[in-house]
């Protein structure tokens, strides 16, 4: 007997779940574009060149490969000694590298300054767990052609602003900056060459702890003397942050004779143009993905392990389609995080939470009746009402 149930990290949505998802993405839809952000979308399948080397070690095991089809395919398999990939197209694995193949393409048709919002589907090859799917949606906003901080403080502000409608309270944006990262691991002694090794480890940091982390660093080549160097640096980040008074101030009077005052500055710059929302400098911020080149956000609620959204500064990623580079900043919600804290809690209004499919039935009582009933049905749906028969 063939199995009814679907592929592993794959999710069928009924009624009550499809009317949660688009009560979401309404909301969200409805705020990106009070900012001036403009719809986008983009295939499903991409090249898979596009794809490797954007999104670093782990990230690219994770990419869904598409085998070749006929005569490629044969002539791969038969090649026989790995020169020849038997994969030549892939899964989107996120919605930022597509829009930098876009930008890089289209650029003479889109505005220099270029404000866009994607609500699509993305495919990792991740292992599934709570809000962790192999097919998931992201709801990213981005800002291409500025360097501003006012980029990173509109996206910040967006993003808050959507949690607040759908309900949140307790969510903190965390903010960091790569060079912040880069400048921590100079002073603990990492060699440059081993940074990349680094920051894989130092993302895990929520996830596998410190002793994990330290572990992880050993097995990538890092001194034990730069290892404890580093996660001392992080400790003491926690410490401030717990105790929760004047977080931001403390932290960046710490990293002063550590991290070159060009990126303070941009951190101050970020903390004023998002003044009334929740964040939070945190150093040990690493976010996975390479192509990162200057503030990195994340946001968190307590009750999840992991973030509801994430994103940063990509200057360098565009330009990896064409000669320009162009400076680029997004924002990306996890939709499936968001509904799965929202259902925990019960944050969906009565009339989502315990819709139903119409206002009216109106039944047959003969078929001698049918006709008078289809039409009584039409003229009620035609005052705005939902009717069924």
């Amino acid at each position: 007997m063939v199995s009814s149930n679907p592929a592993r990290g794959m999710r069928d949505f009924l009624p009550a779940d499809v009317r949660k998802r688009e009560y979401v993405i309404g909301i969200i839809k409805e705020v990106y574009e009070s900012y001036g952000f403009e719809p986008l979308e983009t295939p499903a399948v991409e090249n898979l060149e596009t794809l490797t080397g954007k999104y670093g070690e782990e990230g690219n095991q994770l990419i869904y490969k598409i085998l070749k089809r006929g005569e490629k395919l044969d002539e791969s398999l038969e090649a026989g000694d790995g020169r020849r990939e038997l994969a030549d197209l892939a899964l989107r694995y996120d919605l930022t590298v597509p829009l930098a193949r876009v930008v890089a393409n289209t650029k003479n048709e889109l505005p220099k300054f270029f404000k866009r919002y994607q609500i699509q589907p993305v495919w990792r090859a991740d292992r599934p767990a709570k809000g962790r799917y192999r097919e998931f949606y992201q709801c990213d906003v981005d800002s291409i052609g500025s360097s501003s901080m006012v980029v990173e403080g509109e996206l910040i502000s967006a993003v808050s602003e959507v949690l607040k409608r759908l309900g949140f309270k307790d969510f903190t944006v965390r903010l960091n900056h790569r060079a912040v990262l880069t400048d921590i691991l100079d002073t603990a002694g990492v060699p440059s060459e081993l940074h990349g090794e680094a920051l894989v480890a130092i993302d895990k940091l929520d996830k596998i702890g410190a002793e994990g982390v330290a572990k992880e660093l050993s097995d990538r080549g890092i001194a034990e003397a730069a290892s404890k160097m580093l996660l001392d640096i992080f400790e003491e980040t926690r410490q401030i942050i717990g105790e929760g008074k004047d977080v931001n101030r403390t932290i960046v009077s710490n990293l002063i004779n550590i991290v070159n005052n060009e990126v303070l500055t941009e951190l101050g710059q970020i903390l004023k143009f998002a003044e009334k929302c929740p964040l939070e400098i945190d150093p040990s911020l690493a976010r996975g993905l390479s192509y990162y080149t200057g503030a990195i956000m994340e946001v968190n609620v307590p009750d999840l392990a992991g973030s509801l959204a994430g994103g940063g500064r990509y200057d360098g990623l565009i330009g990896m389609f064409g000669k320009e580079q162009i400076p680029a900043c997004g924002f990306s919600l996890g939709l499936e995080r968001i509904l799965v804290v929202m259902d925990e809690r019960g944050m969906f209004p009565p009339e989502i939470a315990e819709s139903t499919a119409a206002d009216v039935m109106v039944t047959i009582w003969s078929e001698e009746t049918i006709g008078e009933s289809l039409k009584l049905a039409n003229e009620i749906r035609n005052t705005g009402l939902r009717v069924t028969l």
